[in-house]
């Protein structure tokens, strides 16, 4: 699988990044049933991995998704997790603040939704709004956008050390792909519902969000955080990827099954 992460310190450029890449997977109905049955393996291999991770309950996985209108976040969730126990999974999306949470720091609101140990805590757009939409629409200065990049940093580090395992993932559609998206979902009347007005007022603003996600992942991929790349113009591989990253991240984890009971005979128990 190749490599989509964003090295620390690094300057980055999503024109660099082809959201249509498949690496060995050819885009042909042959190259996406191997993608699909590998993919199946390894949401096999998740289901059985987050058990693991809920039976110990000595650890936490954090996924963060982020990326344009229609890039697939929904999907991702929906294909990706498919096989995971709902008990130990939770998936929050952050909407416009709250008059209690405007009161508040802007991290408040997100440190009481992070996943408990034994948890996969899935944020659906995150925390990263507010470095975002505020930043495209002017609603802050660079200075503070810097001040929240560095207060994020400090977040993600003090849940890392605390026992979570981050992974950010920025879904990269092109914007063709996007507008093709859209128009479905126009003409699908099983999709209309999240269709949005706003979403086309958004679309004119596509350069400067761009501008503004290059920014946010170059400050804020650290080792213990990186953001990845997921080239998402294609379904099938964008939940390939993701999925192996998930498997991959929670297997570093070394986990294991934990001790039965201490004091019971399990070779001669019965149960009358």
């Amino acid at each position: 699988m190749k490599d989509y992460q964003v090295k620390p310190g690094s300057r980055l450029l999503l024109s660099r990044f082809d959201p249509d890449d498949t690496a060995d997977y050819k885009n042909t109905e042959q190259g996406k049933e191997k993608a699909k049955a590998v993919t199946g393996k390894l949401i096999i291999r998740l289901s059985e991995l987050q058990e693991r991770l809920y039976a110990n309950g000595s650890q936490a996985l954090l996924i963060v998704l982020q990326g344009m209108d229609t890039s697939g976040k929904d999907g991702t969730i929906r294909n990706v997790m498919s096989g995971v126990n709902p008990q130990g999974c939770k998936v929050v999306t952050f909407k416009t603040p709250s008059a209690e949470e405007l009161g508040h720091d802007f991290l408040w609101r997100v440190h009481q939704k992070a996943p408990a140990k034994g948890q996969i805590g899935i944020f659906n757009r995150s925390h990263y709004e507010d470095v975002l939409i505020t930043r495209v629409h002017g609603l802050i200065s660079d200075k503070v956008v810097a001040q929240r990049f560095n207060q994020i940093k400090e977040f993600e580090e003090l849940l890392s050390e605390s026992g979570t395992v981050i992974l950010k993932f920025f879904l990269h559609i092109s914007k063709d792909e996007q507008k093709k998206r859209l128009e479905e979902r126009i003409r699908n009347p099983e999709k209309r519902w999240k269709f949005n007005d706003g979403d086309l007022e958004e679309r004119k603003l596509w350069e400067s969000y761009i501008e503004a996600f290059e920014a946010m992942m170059t400050a804020t991929s650290a080792d213990q955080s990186p953001w990845h790349i997921i080239p998402a113009n294609h379904k099938w591989y964008r939940n390939l990827v993701i999925a192996e990253r998930v498997v991959h991240a929670l297997e570093g984890m070394r986990l294991k099954t934990p001790p039965a009971p201490a004091g019971i005979n399990f070779d001669t128990l019965k149960i009358e």
